[in-house]
């Protein structure tokens, strides 16, 4: 055999060799295509909406506390407990019964007083009880926190009211958010030219949340004794968000 032939043999060789390698690209190409009309075949929306309600408060949880001070750790502690036994036998009087108080933090820390160019010196004990509670008739919101304050309380932290059982709040808020989605959905598929299908998937987020109200305020200091701490309920917000995604059709 000669040099020439030789080499014509192993260059038809290598060209037999390459011919399916050059094929492969070709066949993928062909089934990506083929699964990219697959996962287009279904076309669909993927919508959100918001149902929410207004509804009045029929609870109200208010937070204070007694802080006392002493020249001793024991001397504060015994001052604070005498002063929220007090506070505790004011609150059984204003008919608020004992499942509806607990303690939110007991605490005692030393106080000291700073100088330039001294050394802190200790000044006494602080002794602090806080406490939470509950109030079911909100027409005695105002005269509850009065009674205490009398009784020996020297700081409330604030006022959150809220509702017993917001079950029914939060129901009808869904219906309004899902009847908000199905309309946005008949609108997306008018607009687009297709028929609605039905509903593949739908999720949830949000609910009633308990709010805190700044409306707690004392009344002027002109005003009769007789006043009580003047307390504006307002209205809670419930709110229901939902997404959805429905199907269309060809």
């Amino acid at each position: 055999m000669t040099r020439f032939s030789r080499a014509l043999m192993i260059g038809s060789a290598m060209v037999a060799m390459a011919a399916p390698v050059a094929a492969l690209p070709v066949a993928a190409q062909a089934q990506t295509v083929s699964g990219v009309a697959a996962v287009n075949q279904q076309p669909s929306l993927n919508l959100s909406a918001t149902g929410k309600v207004n509804v009045a408060p029929d609870q109200a949880t208010i937070s204070f506390g007694v802080v006392t001070e002493a020249a001793t750790a024991q001397e504060a502690m015994q001052a604070n407990a005498r002063q929220m036994n007090q506070v505790i036998a004011a609150l059984r009087r204003a008919g608020i019964s004992e499942r509806e108080v607990q303690t939110l933090g007991l605490n005692l820390s030393a106080q000291y007083d700073y100088k330039e160019n001294e050394s802190p010196k200790l000044r006494g004990y602080q002794a602090s009880n806080r406490v939470t509670v509950i109030i079911n008739d909100l027409t005695k919101v105002g005269q509850t926190a009065d009674a205490v304050v009398a009784a020996g309380v020297n700081q409330i932290d604030g006022i959150t009211f809220g509702l017993k059982d917001p079950s029914a709040a939060e129901n009808q808020a869904r219906r309004l958010a899902v009847q908000a989605l199905q309309a946005k959905a008949v609108l997306y598929a008018e607009a687009l030219g297709k028929p609605l299908g039905s509903i593949r998937n739908l999720t949830e987020s949000g609910g009633y949340v308990p709010q805190p109200s700044p409306r707690m305020y004392s009344r002027a200091a002109g005003a009769m004794a007789m006043d009580s701490t003047a307390i504006e309920s307002g209205e809670l917000t419930v709110q229901i968000e939902i997404n959805g995604l429905y199907d269309l059709g060809q």
